[in-house]
């Protein structure tokens, strides 16, 4: 981070992601968190625009989501490994191409691994239920069994599924800047079953990994 103090930015989709981060970090001037938007667009564009101002050293998508169900439980954590667009492709006679398969670039962006290892083990000796893995975004949730398992088989060991953690990382990693992706799982990735989903349980497991975060970041 150098010499001068430089701050964290933590990206949400939306405003109660971003209270339920900032009641965890009780105030600490290191953290500037933003809600973004809704879905990698609208994600990478607001994330964008925050860092065009400069002054930041590490960007955090941090909110809640899907969690595969033989990886991580409902009400737990999941920090990244990697952040990866899991339908960002094209559908082919064989099935699913990914872009890096077709040569347009790549659909993975790498968490820093240092600062996600730290945190993932902090977490954990806090007590708190995490899995430490590929996280995959999406534009579409998913809504099926078959599609879970599909998506499960092209990223194995996919712990998470989020709509906005590509587009955060893709415009940090078009400033330079390292970045990390945390979920706190609402619900089972596969069939739709509001009824199951636990989303004021999420919320409350992203403001204690928050409370637990601010001591190991940046």
């Amino acid at each position: 981070m150098g010499g001068e103090l430089q701050r964290v930015l933590v990206a949400t989709a939306v405003e109660a992601e971003r209270d339920a981060v900032l009641r965890g970090l009780r105030g600490d001037g290191r953290f500037d968190v933003r809600a973004v938007g809704v879905g990698p667009a609208a994600a990478a564009a607001g994330t964008a625009a925050i860092l065009a101002a400069g002054g930041y050293g590490l960007v955090v998508s941090a909110g809640i989501g899907g969690g595969f169900a033989d990886r991580a439980a409902v009400g737990s954590l999941v920090v990244a490994s990697e952040i990866v667009a899991a339908d960002l492709g094209a559908e082919t006679a064989d099935g699913f191409a990914s872009v890096d398969e077709l040569g347009f670039g790549s659909a993975r962006v790498p968490a820093d691994a240092a600062r996600a290892s730290r945190a993932a083990r902090a977490l954990a000796e806090a007590g708190l239920a995490v899995a430490f893995g590929p996280v995959l975004t999406v534009s579409t949730a998913t809504g099926t069994a078959a599609t879970a398992l599909a998506r499960a088989a092209r990223v194995p060991g996919a712990a998470a599924e989020g709509m906005e953690g590509y587009g955060v990382a893709v415009a940090a990693r078009n400033r330079g800047l390292p970045v990390l992706e945390i979920r706190a799982v609402s619900n089972a990735v596969g069939p739709r079953d509001r009824s199951a989903w636990r989303i004021g349980e999420a919320l409350a497991a992203l403001e204690a990994a928050s409370a637990i975060l601010l001591e190991v970041l940046p």
